[in-house]
């Protein structure tokens, strides 16, 4: 039995240890202090595989094997409790890559939490929801900190892994989604994204924020039914850019629900990831890739 269980750790793990990591520079807060390891596990609550207690922020990177200049920082969701790593993270990452995309997987720093954070987050919200802000208010800076870092890194080193460095997107879920827009509210010149896709973000958390003068495209995404009541701030955000004259689009689903990202529900929201392309497209941002 234990030789079983051995040998489905490594076939677990083996495309991850394939997986060029990068360990991204950071500033530590005394304040936030992490007591239990990183974890990754499949979570029976959110019924897909999570990261929970993420110290020291680093990039995951996944090469496509016909580059075409272009690449995507992708933030997963997961409350800044946990990430939703293979349907927000993962598996965007390779559908990416098929169009020649480079995509780099952010792993951004946590609430600490327990070993089952999702756990953490779910008592939380259901005895003492006031305390989901006080545990985030102090990580957000640092996770969107990570954000500005990612692309710092990504743009500092294009060249060498064959990446336009005008091309730099950052693409985030939910809590990832937050901190794509803390990343576009704060970068300098040097760590702007060259274009955002907030994928039902989380901007109740951001606060309140004025449109960047030379604020990148954007593209927003989300669904009305989200039961979190993620589609007006969303559907907001878009009217933010639009008013300002930036460059926006928006696609609204009637049903989706919450953290959809690359999951198949047989609706019109599981094809998002191909309407992004399109936008992609149309804008310049990616070229197809030659046969």
């Amino acid at each position: 039995m234990k030789k079983l269980i051995v040998l489905t750790y490594l076939l677990v793990s083996l495309p991850m240890m394939s997986q060029k990591i990068i360990d991204l520079p950071f500033e530590e807060n005394p304040k936030v202090v992490w007591s239990t390891t990183e974890n990754e596990y499949y979570s029976d609550i959110w019924q897909t595989q999570v990261v929970t207690n993420v110290s020291a922020p680093r990039l995951e990177v996944y090469e496509a094997e016909k580059p075409n200049g272009t690449s995507v920082i992708i933030a997963p969701g997961g409350g800044l409790y946990g990430l939703s790593i293979n349907s927000e993270g993962r598996d965007v990452a390779k559908w990416l890559n098929k169009k020649g995309i480079t995509a780099f997987l952010l792993k951004y720093r946590l609430v600490p939490t327990g070993v089952d954070g999702v756990q953490d987050i779910t008592d939380d919200g259901k005895t003492n929801p006031a305390r989901v802000g006080e545990r985030v208010a102090p990580v957000l800076p640092l996770s969107i900190a990570d954000g500005l870092a990612a692309i710092t890194y990504v743009r500092k080193n294009a060249k060498d892994m064959q990446l336009d460095p005008t091309k730099i997107g950052f693409m985030g879920f939910s809590a990832g989604g937050a901190v794509a827009m803390g990343v576009t509210f704060t970068y300098s010149e040097a760590n702007r994204p060259d274009f955002i896709v907030p994928v039902y973000p989380w901007m109740t958390v951001v606060g309140d924020y004025t449109v960047p003068q030379d604020a990148p495209p954007m593209l927003v995404i989300c669904a009305t039914d989200d039961p979190l009541g993620l589609a007006k701030p969303s559907a907001d955000l878009y009217s933010a850019w639009l008013s300002n004259g930036k460059n926006v689009g928006l696609h609204m689903y009637s049903k989706g629900g919450h953290g959809f990202g690359m999951k198949k529900q047989n609706l019109p929201s599981d094809d998002w990831i191909q309407r992004f392309y399109e936008w992609a497209l149309v804008e310049g941002l990616t070229v197809p890739i030659t046969p």
